[in-house]
């Protein structure tokens, strides 16, 4: 599966921005998804992910409430709703696909990665 991130751009304390993972195939389905963020100079984290029925949802407690993560399986594409962003939500933002392992929070668990996208927020 080859995954595409996009949607990253520059905006204002406060605004919003909307990121798209876009899958090379209807595979994506059955995986479940997942978006990491890495700001310069810091680890890469977690930030969401969404399984592949879209029936469970995880956030990292510091975009719970501010962003929103969904799919669209026909489009087999994910989306990642990023309001009230804040200076500190700057980083490139990754997202990732996998199917196996126990803790969707960590890196290992996914097996697929897409080039990252820039969130750049002005204060």
């Amino acid at each position: 599966v080859q995954l595409q991130a996009s949607g990253g751009g520059l905006v204002q304390a406060g605004g919003s921005l909307r990121l798209s993972c876009a899958a090379s195939d209807g595979t994506f389905s059955t995986y479940t998804v997942g978006w990491f963020r890495q700001a310069p100079g810091k680890e890469r984290e977690f930030v969401a992910s969404i399984n592949w029925i879209a029936g469970s949802t995880y956030y990292a407690d510091s975009v719970k409430g501010r962003f929103t993560i969904s799919r669209d399986n026909a489009k087999s594409t994910a989306y990642l709703q990023m309001n009230s962003l804040k200076p500190e939500d700057a980083a490139v933002y990754y997202c990732a696909a996998g199917q196996y392992g126990t803790n969707v929070k960590y890196e290992s668990f996914y097996e697929y990665w897409g080039h990252g996208t820039l969130v750049t927020v002005s204060s």
